[in-house]
């Protein structure tokens, strides 16, 4: 963070709340912007060349002040804590925005994803890779491919479909309660290799390449992995109608 004390932050806490000062607002913004930075970077990781991070600080600065604006200390949850799915949330509309994924990859993406539908029903759990490129009709080195081109476009996919946007009304609250527990009765059923890299990357926050290291493969096979498990996720939710 910055060289303001917890005191000097406190202060400018309450100045914010009890007085709406701008000025309080403004160094508030300053002190919690590494979180921007940490995020857009987290997120930007494996994106192609042309996606410029600056451009995802730049939309996360927005998520960071709507949190700041939305925070409410009485409800006992850490500032930060409160503030990274919105933070995520704003670059992820910025990213879709920017509309950079190739349609081809979005049509690879969708095949993947009702292929994985379709052989969950057949089979009563969850395909193996060799089961789900016979499906498509590939090689499983071309299916490896499809699902490392597709990584890119699945940045932050879970942390998207659990955000909760808006006001945090009532209803929202019990909407997003649902959903998470959705969410982890899903991934309690994925395989344990899947279930390892999500709980790596989404509860550790460890990078890829850490996880690689931890599971001794390659850092775009855990890509792969992660990838293969968020379509797998996204079908299950869809099916469920909880997204």
């Amino acid at each position: 963070m910055t060289t303001a004390t917890p005191n000097m932050i406190d202060h400018s806490w309450q100045r914010w709340w009890s007085q709406r000062d701008v000025r309080a607002r403004e160094r508030l913004i300053v002190h919690y912007s590494p979180l921007v930075k940490f995020v857009a970077g987290r997120l930007g990781a494996g994106l192609p060349n042309s996606v410029d991070v600056g451009d995802l600080v730049g939309s996360g600065v927005f998520g960071l002040m709507d949190a700041i604006d939305r925070f409410e200390p009485d409800r006992g949850v850490k500032f930060e804590t409160f503030a990274v799915p919105r933070i995520r949330g704003a670059i992820l509309d910025g990213l879709r925005s920017l509309d950079w994924v190739p349609r081809s990859v979005r049509a690879r993406s969708r095949a993947v994803q009702d292929a994985m539908a379709s052989l969950e029903v057949r089979l009563a759990r969850s395909p193996t890779d060799d089961e789900l490129a016979i499906e498509l009709g590939v090689s499983p080195d071309e299916l490896q491919r499809w699902l490392a081109n597709i990584a890119v476009a699945t940045v932050g996919p879970l942390d998207h479909v659990v955000a909760m946007g808006g006001d945090p009304g009532p209803h929202a609250v019990i909407e997003d309660a649902e959903l998470r527990d959705t969410m982890r009765h899903e991934v309690r059923r994925l395989p344990e290799r899947e279930r390892t890299v999500l709980a790596l990357y989404y509860d550790e926050g460890l990078t890829l390449s850490e996880i690689g290291d931890i599971l001794g493969v390659t850092e775009s096979r855990v890509s792969q992995i992660h990838t293969k498990a968020v379509l797998q996720l996204r079908s299950r939710l869809v099916a469920s109608g909880a997204a």
